[in-house]
């Protein structure tokens, strides 16, 4: 059974909490060390459940992996046994669909196998969340995949840069092409890429190892293969996803929280929509100060591929419209089961209205009272953690595991802000 969070809402915080590195950044840098036999040093890694797993899948084809500080690794793939690859690690993380991309790329290095086998990714449980995307790019670029029950077989004699038209903007699939296309024969041409911050940050570790790409941060990628990668000293971006809960926390709660670490350029939509609704915040060069905001108006709010409002940011939101005075909507266009947390919160007494699985309005304001509560997945785990927080009375979220996915020691800082919350561990 997971842990739970216990949590009597409420209290006063105040303080400042720095933010962490990026999982979805740091976990795409860790995978990309498989590119080259010389050492790479990976630093302001989030010690947290997904990162984890990623590195006990990369230990069990045996990579060296070194920690030499509080967020810093030391990975050598110098040697690697794609065989001995841990299917159980593999099936826990969603990032692990990169490793189809980085062990291809591997497999065009001198004295490496041309082919390995991998199981399929894990994740959220937020809707279909199909790989046909990152297979059809990679097949293009020369890689042959089979499918038997839940095993992949994967090969490729050589790979060559083509043009790719990708069906979606998804971020795995263009990160996937990405790690695949730096060490391909010729161009590398990625149309309908994703622009997020950490597809940049991957883009921006390769050309540390010596990549050549052009176009990061727009939906066009060139990329021109290149022979070898050397090793690199590199250091993720902050998580943006964790800077937006804390200040949602910081609005709904009585006192003033300082979020430091914060690259503010990576939240202008989601920073712009808190404005809007009346949320009192000053911003500094890395830091937001966000003060308790009683006076909330109702908004629409729609998730779009960046610079689009952050899906993940979405279940982060609607805490803050529950307190706000009207009717808001929130739609996800992009996943079918995002609004599980929605029946959560409607046991905390929140009036929402879901009008299809993507849409949702919700009436405002409501005053939130505790309930046992269940975190269903990572960001939807972590909008009932800010609901509870604001809450009257106790709460108990259980599953807490999904929320452990993406953030590091969250009771501790809480707790270190005046927060009333406790880890019940099983």
């Amino acid at each position: 059974m997971s842990d739970k969070f216990v949590i009597n809402g409420g209290k006063t915080l105040k303080g400042e909490i720095e933010v962490r590195g990026s999982k979805n950044a740091a976990g795409p840098a860790l995978i990309a060390c498989l590119l080259t036999d010389k050492e790479c040093i990976v630093d302001n890694v989030p010690f947290i459940e997904d990162i984890s797993n990623v590195l006990e899948a990369l230990e069990s084809m045996g990579v060296k992996i070194t920690k030499i500080g509080e967020e810093k690794v030391k990975v050598d793939a110098r040697k690697i046994e794609p065989e001995k690859m841990d299917f159980a690690k593999v099936s826990k993380t969603r990032i692990s669909v990169l490793l189809f991309g980085a062990l291809l790329a591997r497999t065009q290095l001198h004295g490496c196998p041309k082919n390995f086998k991998i199981s399929s990714p894990g994740g959220d449980k937020i809707g279909l969340r199909p790989i046909s995307v990152h297979l059809n790019a990679l097949g293009k670029l020369g890689a042959k995949i089979e499918k038997k029950g839940s095993i992949y077989e994967v090969s490729c004699d050589k790979l060559k840069g083509k043009e790719i038209v990708l069906e979606e903007f998804s971020v795995t699939a263009t990160e996937a092409v990405m790690l695949a296309a730096v060490l391909a024969e010729g161009k590398t041409v990625i149309r309908g890429g994703a622009a997020e911050p950490h597809v940049q940050d991957l883009g921006e570790m390769l050309l540390k190892m010596g990549a050549k790409i052009k176009g990061l941060g727009t939906h066009t990628i060139e990329i021109e293969g290149v022979k070898k990668l050397n090793g690199c000293t590199y250091s993720v971006i902050p998580d943006p996803l964790e800077a937006g809960t804390f200040i949602a926390i910081g609005a709904l709660t009585p006192g003033k929280i300082k979020v430091t670490g914060v690259d503010l350029s990576h939240l202008d939509l989601f920073l712009a929509k808190l404005e809007e609704m009346g949320v009192e915040m000053e911003k500094g060069k890395d830091w937001v100060l966000v003060s308790y905001s009683p006076k909330l108006k109702a908004t629409k709010v729609q998730a779009l591929p960046y610079p689009g409002f952050p899906t993940d940011l979405l279940p982060i939101i609607v805490p803050l419209l529950v307190r706000a005075e009207g009717k808001s909507l929130v739609h996800d266009p992009l996943y079918e089961n995002r609004f599980n947390y929605i029946q959560e919160l409607r046991k905390m007494g929140a009036d929402i209205d879901m009008v299809d699985p993507h849409r949702t309005f919700v009436f405002g304001p409501t005053k939130l009272h505790g309930a046992n509560i269940d975190s269903w997945d990572v960001r939807g785990g972590a909008c009932l953690v800010v609901a509870a927080l604001s809450a009257e009375g106790k709460s108990t979220i259980d599953n807490i595991f999904q929320i452990d996915r993406g953030y590091e020691k969250l009771e501790e800082r809480l707790e270190k802000l005046g927060a009333d919350i406790k880890r019940i561990k099983h």
